[in-house]
C-alpha cells in the first residue's frame, strides 16, 4: 500500500510540476512588461557579442556577474542566439528538475519539502525561471542535498552557484560551523574556484575577474530595495527631486532625491553589521550548546536576509534566494523544520506580493502609484520581518539537552542515521 501511495505522489508531484512550469514559462513569453527581457534582449546581445566579434563579458571587458554566468547564458544559445529564450526556459526546467531529483527523498513534518518549493516558484511568478539568479538558486538546492553527508561536495556545488552570482557565497562560510568537515569544506570551494579561475585566465579575462565587486559597488538605490521604499514614498507624494529614473549603464531603475545617495552608502556597512551579528549570535549559540545542524540553516536564512533586506539593489528576483535556507531549515530535522514553517509560508506571501507588482504591474511601480507602493511596502516590510526572525531565533536557540531532544526526525527528513550521528559533529 505505501509503495503505491509513493508512485502515487510521484505521478502527482510530475504533473504539478509540469503544470507549474507550463504557467511559468507562459508567463515569460506573454505578459507585459518583458518578464524575459534580460534573457532575449541583454543576455541575447552579451552572446551574440562573444560569437560575432569574439569579445565575451567577463573575460575582455568588465562584468557585473561573476565570470561562470556566462555558461548557462551560452548554454541557452545552444540552438541560436535567436532563441535564447526558448533555450532559457527549457534550461531551467531541467536544472529545477534535477533540484527535485535530488531533494525528492527529504521530507519536513511527514511532507516531501519539494512540494513547499514548487508552490513557491508558482508564488513567484515568471521572475522565478527569468533570471540568472534562477540558475544560482537550482544549483545551491542541489548543494543542500549534499550537506549532512557530503559537505565537500555541497562546498563544491555552492560555489559554483557562487561563480554564477555572489550571494550563495555565503553558504560555504555556514558549512564552516561543522567541525571535522572544515578541510573538506575548504578544499571543495578551493578546487572549484582555482579551476574556474584557471579557465578564465587561459582565455585572457584576469583583469576582469573580479570586475563584478565593482561594477555593483557603483550602484545607487534601485527602485524595490527596502531602503529605496520612504524615497518612493516621497516620489509619489511629489516631493521635489524625488523621482524614478533609469540607469543606462546598469540597465536598472532608480530613484533619486534627498538622502538617496546617504542611503546607498549606507548600504554595505548595514549589510556587514548584519552579517557580522548573524555569524557572532551562531557562534555564540553553537559555544552554549546548540546543534550545529540546527544553527547553520537559521544562519544561511539570516545572511541570505541580511543580503536582501539591506541591499541596495533588491531585483524582484532576490526572493527566490530564500528558498535555499528555508529548504535547508526544513529538512535538517523536526525541531528545525517547526522553527522554519512560519517562515516559509510567510515567504510564500512575500513571493506572491512581488509578483503583484512584477511584472504585471510594473509599469504601476514606475509611475509610482501609491496602491502599488503599498505592495512593494508590504513585501519589503516581510523581507525585514524574516531577518529579524532569523536574528531573534539565533539568540534564542536552544542549549544542551535541550537542543538535542525531539530534534531527530522520524519522517525522513534528514537521513536518521545522518542525524543522529554526524550532522552536527
Amino acid at each position: 500500500m505505501q509503495v503505491r501511495f509513493r508512485w502515487v505522489e510521484a505521478a502527482l508531484f510530475v504533473a504539478a510540476f509540469v503544470l507549474v512550469h507550463a504557467f511559468l514559462w507562459w508567463a515569460n513569453t506573454s505578459l507585459p512588461n518583458l518578464p524575459l527581457g534580460d534573457v532575449t534582449r541583454t543576455y541575447r546581445e552579451w552572446i551574440e557579442a562573444g560569437h560575432r566579434d569574439h569579445y565575451w563579458v567577463g573575460v575582455d571587458s568588465d562584468w557585473v556577474y561573476p565570470v561562470f554566468a556566462i555558461v548557462p547564458m551560452a548554454a541557452a544559445a545552444l540552438g541560436g542566439a535567436a532563441s535564447i529564450g526558448t533555450g532559457w526556459l527549457l534550461l531551467m526546467t531541467v536544472l529545477d528538475a534535477a533540484a527535485v531529483a535530488v531533494l525528492w527523498r527529504f521530507r519536513a513534518l511527514g511532507v516531501r519539502v519539494v512540494w513547499w518549493w514548487l508552490l513557491f516558484l508558482l508564488a513567484l511568478g515568471p521572475i522565478a525561471l527569468g533570471r540568472i539568479d534562477a540558475v544560482a538558486t537550482a544549483l545551491a538546492l542541489v548543494g543542500v542535498a549534499f550537506v549532512a553527508t557530503r559537505p565537500a561536495v555541497a562546498s563544491a556545488v555552492f560555489t559554483v552557484a557562487a561563480w554564477t552570482k555572489v550571494w550563495p557565497a555565503a553558504l560555504v562560510g555556514v558549512l564552516l560551523l561543522r567541525r571535522g568537515h572544515r578541510r573538506g569544506v575548504l578544499t571543495g570551494a578551493l578546487v572549484v574556484t582555482v579551476l574556474i579561475v584557471l579557465v578564465d585566465v587561459l582565455y585572457g579575462g584576469a583583469a576582469h575577474l573580479l570586475s563584478f565587486v565593482a561594477q555593483q559597488s557603483g550602484r545607487a538605490l534601485q527602485i524595490e530595495a527596502p531602503l529605496a521604499t520612504p524615497f518612493m514614498w516621497a516620489a509619489a507624494a511629489g516631493v521635489p527631486g524625488a523621482a524614478v529614473y533609469y540607469d543606462t549603464g546598469i540597465l536598472t531603475f532608480e530613484v533619486s532625491g534627498a538622502g538617496t545617495h546617504a542611503a546607498a552608502a549606507l548600504s554595505t556597512p548595514l549589510m556587514a553589521v548584519t552579517v557580522l551579528a548573524g555569524i557572532v549570535l551562531a557562534l555564540v549559540a553553537v559555544r552554549r550548546g546548540a546543534r550545529r545542524a540546527e544553527v547553520a540553516p537559521l544562519l544561511a536564512l539570516v545572511l541570505v536576509a541580511a543580503l536582501i533586506a539591506t541591499n541596495k539593489v533588491g531585483s524582484p528576483q532576490y526572493v527566490g534566494w530564500f528558498a535555499v535556507p528555508v529548504v535547508w531549515g526544513l529538512v535538517a530535522g523536526r525541531a528545525s523544520a517547526r522553527r522554519f514553517v512560519p517562515v516559509a509560508v510567510a515567504l510564500l506571501v512575500t513571493a506572491v506580493l512581488t509578483q503583484v507588482f512584477y511584472p504585471t504591474f510594473y509599469d504601476q511601480v514606475l509611475l509610482v502609484r501609491p496602491w502599488v507602493l503599498v505592495v512593494l511596502t508590504i513585501r519589503n516590510l516581510l523581507e525585514v520581518g524574516v531577518l529579524v526572525w532569523g536574528l531573534v531565533l539565533l539568540a534564542r536557540s536552544p542549549s544542551g539537552q535541550s537542543a538535542r531532544t525531539g530534534a531527530l526526525p522520524s519522517d525522513g527528513g534528514v537521513p536518521v542515521g545522518v542525524e543522529r550521528g554526524r550532522m552536527d559533529a
